[in-house]
């Protein structure tokens, strides 16, 4: 008796093409959503770019124009920084979704490798106590070696989650600071 059937081997080859297939759309959406993201900032700049122009053509004082300018640098870098949370967002989303399939075909394959060795064990001659020992200490080790990637990588959304968080602490505190700057140039 064979602990390789056929039919196993078919079945995990479908297995795996549909899971290619579920992370390529996976891919795919995310990748759209950024395209999308993409043509609403150029869509928004070129909008923003001609009013500007028409603004600067419309024969106000050089004043006026330069005070208009220094306003839209805060307007700008708030933009800047809802590009990089909407950017944030998207990566997340899709990382979050690839997590899932991921985690998903991790326990059926660990499910497929724990029935293999039950068969193996099962059709071990005599004598082979040594080899079966050997093999489900193997299985251990990868299992402990898969949960410590798994966690390092959770830290490492977290870390990305706090970045966006300091980036957002700290755009706030710039627009306090560009809020004041031309408070403290009337006083002066």
């Amino acid at each position: 008796m064979s602990v390789f059937a056929p039919e196993q081997l078919a079945a995990a080859h479908r297995a795996n093409v549909a899971t290619l297939f579920t992370l390529t759309n996976q891919a795919f959406q995310g990748f759209q959503k950024l395209v999308d993201l993409n043509l609403q900032v150029v869509k928004s700049t070129l909008a923003e770019g001609e009013e500007n122009w028409r603004e600067a053509l419309s024969g106000k004082t050089p004043m006026e124009l330069l005070t208009r300018q220094a306003s839209s640098a805060q307007p700008a870098g708030e933009k800047a920084l809802a590009y990089t949370r909407h950017l944030y967002d998207i990566a997340s989303g899709t990382q979050a979704e690839f997590a899932k399939v991921a985690q998903a075909q991790y326990e059926q394959q660990r499910s497929n490798t724990q029935t293999l060795v039950d068969n193996v064990v099962r059709s071990a001659p005599v004598g082979a106590e040594v080899m079966i020992a050997a093999l489900k200490s193997a299985f251990l080790a990868a299992d402990t070696a898969y949960e410590t990637v798994r966690k390092a990588a959770e830290q490492a959304i977290e870390v990305a989650g706090n970045f966006a968080a300091t980036a957002a602490a700290a755009s706030k505190a710039g627009q306090q600071a560009a809020a004041q700057g031309p408070r403290a140039a009337k006083q002066g």
